[in-house]
Order: structure tokens, then C-alpha cells, then sequence
């Protein structure tokens, strides 16, 4: 694999012609295994003298905010100065010139300002249902599996298994049973064909790291946020509410409060973190394990200005019951952020984002009062309770990415039947929803112990 990748990146300084293998946008571990892997597969195949070219959709300062991808590229050996990125390589110039031929995997729809690349797409390798009105009009192989570096896994094995090696069958092992959460029948997720794949590589390799010690390595790498500097922790799992001018980050940190609220210059960097993005304020959640194993959610809310904001959005979030967030205030030497224990720990960050949007839609309500009403000069908090009533639980005004993490389904028996489980699309496992189960289990067992020893 090194020795490839050595060689794509010396293709890019040839004016030749080439077949890109592009992963999607999230640039998570499937898609960033999937691309390397599939462009391996493809060059090792290839008659012709054609160059196939892994490019990870991202830029690659974005790399470390994916630390199960660093951290898997670690371990195998991989280095990162070998890989390239989307923000070295010119696709449009490349398309304009003619010399382009692009194979879409892990996804198969191209966003907006990649739209006149869609000619250039020849094939597709994907494991989410298909978008008819948008999929490119070419080879479209599509099954939905766990993970699509399953898919890349029967494609080596069924066309050259004898170009896979050691290093190429950790690669897709690894990635499959992240994806599929070890493979855990109460998640869910693990179709028969993914079950497969991971057998095969096994006996292939016998010598491949036991399932449980590589999911926890990967499981712990996607939450670590060591090395990480401040703005990049609160980019790393994201979302943003709006509503009418107004816009708030919704930060996922996966660390103590304490030991963040410690941070050098935390506050400079907050405020440069708004002021970069155009956020009026931040909202972020703490979550981490305690030392007997029990979940903790701290919430920190931050806004130098405008304080009616802050003052909104505090108060709204100390009120709320529905759900009941039980805050508890925390000291905090920065004036401008208010620190809270969240005592009710099954509340976790998609169920608090109705309440920021309820908060965020009285705020956006109080300040179209006319100018020279008595209360434009401050928020009351007569004023809060009946903007707040007045907004509800509406969510008018959207999220950056879906708020809400659909059910996991149950694992079919045929991935390709009718009506099956997966036909409305893989649930997404984002960071936050992998905490979600861990924390429920860790509760469960908890009570269970409890009512063992009555």
C-alpha cells in the first residue's frame, strides 16, 4: 500500500489523464478505507496503464479531527504525508481538461459546487439507497450493508484475492467492525454479507487483532480529543441551530468540563471561534465516563455578546421540562460562560437541541420588538416565560444536519428483500449516538445491580 500511494502522489505531477476514487464529504473511517482500498484493487486490476487515485474529500487539516482515521493510519503504518487530499488535487480543472474519470464510493450523490463533475462519474460503490433523481447515470453497484468497505471486501476477494495482504485485510477488517459496532446483534447494524466478510478476512488472517481490542482501540480514538487545540474539539462534532439572524454552535466534547474550562487562553479562543464562524453563541456538552463506569453530561453556555442572548438561553435551559435537564450551576471564572452539571444524563444532545431552538426562537421573537418599546432595553424574565410559551417546541427554523438520530433496526435476514428494515437507509452512528447506547447500557446495569442487591 505504501509503495501505491507513493506512486499516486507522484502521478499527480504527470499531465496524465485520471480515474480518481473519491470518498464522501464526512471522510469517516468507511469512506476513507473504502477509497484507498477500492483504488488499490483498481490499479492492481487495471490492463490498461491507467492511474487510479485515492482523494480524501476533505482538506487535510481537517485530518485530525478523525481520530479513529489518524489513529487506524498509525497503526498500519500508513503515513499521512502519503495521502491526498481534496484541497491538493484541482477535480474541476482536471474535468475541464478532459482528464478526468471519477469513481464515487460510500456515496453516490455530488453536492452543489461539485455538480458539473457529474459527467466525469463512471461508477458508483454504495451502501445507502439510491436517490434516483440525483444518482450520475453510470455503473451503479449498490447493496445496503453495514458498512461499504464490506462492499470493497467482496470485490477483492471475488476479483484478485491475490493482491490482498496483511495491511489491506486490517484496513477493511477494522473498518467493518467499527461500522457495524463489533458486530453486536442487539445494535443491530451487521447485515449476513458484512458477518461474512469479517470471517473470511479472519481465516485469511488469523494473525488480525481480536474484534473487541480493535473496535474499543478505533471506539476510543473517535472520542479522543487529546492534541486537539480548542477549536478544533469544537468542530469535531458540530451542530448549528438558527433562527431569523441568529445562530448558535452546538458543540459535542468528549472530556471533563473542568478540565476544559482550564484550558490556556480558552476564552480568546471561544470568542475567536464565534467571531470566525459568525456564531452569536456556543453551546457546548461535555460528556464522558465517570471512574465507576457512569455517564456525566456538563453543558457550558458562552456569549460575550449580545448578554440578553445568554441571559435567554440560560434561562430557558435551567426552566426546562420537557425533557427536565436538572442543571446545576458550576463555578466559572469567565464572565461571559455559565457552567452547569447535567443531572438528568439521558438527556443527551439531540433532545436538547429542541430546547436551544425554543430558546433561540424567543430571543429572535424579542428582538423584532419595534424600536422605542420599553422592552428593547433588556429581557426580563417575565419576558423569557412568555416568548418561550409563545415558541414552544417548534423547529421552525432548522438544523445544519438532521437533529435526530433515527432507530437502529433490527439486522435482516436479507439485506436486499422487500421492505426490509434497511430499505429507508443505514442509521446514522454518529459519536454522540454510540455514547447514547453505551451510557443506557451502563445505566441498565447499574439498576440491575442495584435491584440484586435488595
Amino acid at each position: 500500500m505504501e509503495d501505491y500511494l507513493q506512486g499516486c502522489r507522484a502521478a499527480l505531477q504527470e499531465s496524465r489523464p485520471l480515474h480518481v476514487v473519491l470518498g464522501n464529504e464526512a471522510c469517516d473511517l468507511d469512506s476513507m478505507v473504502s477509497a484507498l482500498t477500492l483504488a488499490f484493487y483498481l490499479a492492481k486490476t487495471s490492463e490498461a496503464e491507467d492511474i487510479f487515485v485515492p482523494v480524501l474529500n476533505i482538506k487535510r487539516s481537517e485530518l485530525p479531527l478523525r481520530g479513529d482515521n489518524v489513529f487506524f493510519l498509525q497503526k498500519v503504518h500508513i503515513p499521512e504525508t502519503l495521502l491526498i487530499f481534496r484541497d491538493e488535487i484541482d477535480l474541476h480543472t482536471l474535468h475541464q481538461a478532459g482528464q478526468l474519470t471519477l469513481i464515487l464510493v460510500d456515496h453516490h450523490v455530488l453536492p452543489k459546487n461539485d455538480a458539473a463533475l457529474e459527467e466525469a462519474v463512471a461508477e458508483v460503490l454504495d451502501h445507502r439507497p439510491i436517490e434516483h433523481k440525483h444518482c450520475p447515470p453510470c455503473q451503479v453497484s449498490v447493496e445496503l450493508v453495514g458498512s461499504c468497505t464490506t462492499l470493497v471486501a467482496e470485490r477483492i476477494l471475488q476479483g484478485a484475492p491475490e493482491i490482498l495482504d496483511r495491511t489491506i485485510a486490517e484496513l477493511l477488517h477494522g473498518t467493518i467492525l467499527l461500522d457495524c459496532v463489533n458486530m453486536d446483534r442487539k445494535i443491530g447494524k451487521a447485515t449476513p454479507k458484512d458477518s461474512q466478510y469479517v470471517e473470511r478476512l479472519e481465516a485469511l488472517f488469523p494473525d488480525l487483532p481480536q474484534r473487541d481490542d480493535i473496535f474499543d482501540a478505533l471506539q476510543k480514538a473517535k472520542f479522543d480529543v487529546s492534541g486537539l487545540t480548542t477549536e478544533q474539539m469544537l468542530r469535531k462534532d458540530l451542530k448549528t441551530i438558527y433562527r431569523q439572524g441568529a445562530k448558535v454552535a452546538v458543540s459535542a466534547i468528549y472530556m471533563d468540563l473542568e478540565a476544559f474550562l482550564q484550558r490556556p487562553d480558552l476564552v480568546a479562543d471561544l470568542q475567536a471561534f464565534c467571531r470566525t464562524h459568525s456564531y452569536d453563541a456556543l453551546v457546548a456538552m461535555t460528556i464522558f465516563f465517570s471512574t465507576h463506569n457512569e455517564p456525566v453530561r456538563q453543558l457550558a453556555v458562552y456569549c460575550a455578546c449580545p448578554v440578553a442572548l445568554r441571559m435567554m438561553l440560560c434561562d430557558v435551559l435551567e426552566r426546562s421540562q420537557s425533557p427536565p435537564l436538572k442543571l446545576t450551576p458550576l463555578p466559572s471564572t469567565h464572565t461571559d460562560l455559565q457552567a452547569y452539571l447535567q443531572g438528568n444524563t439521558q438527556v443527551s444532545r439531540k433532545k436538547l437541541l429542541p430546547v436551544l431552538q425554543e430558546a433561540l426562537s424567543a430571543y429572535s421573537d424579542s428582538m423584532q420588538t419595534p424600536p422605542g418599546h420599553p422592552e428593547t432595553a433588556g429581557v426580563s424574565r417575565e419576558q423569557v416565560d412568555k416568548e418561550s410559551d409563545r415558541a414552544g417546541n417548534s423547529l421552525i427554523a432548522g438544523l445544519s444536519q438532521d437533529e435526530e438520530d433515527p432507530p437502529l433496526p433490527p439486522t435482516p435476514m436479507n439485506s436486499l428483500v422487500d421492505e426490509c428494515p434497511l430499505d429507508q437507509g443505514l442509521p446514522k452512528l454518529s459519536a454522540e449516538a454510540v455514547f447514547e447506547k453505551c451510557s443506557q447500557i451502563s445505566l441498565s446495569q447499574s439498576a440491575t445491580t442495584s435491584l440484586s442487591k435488595k
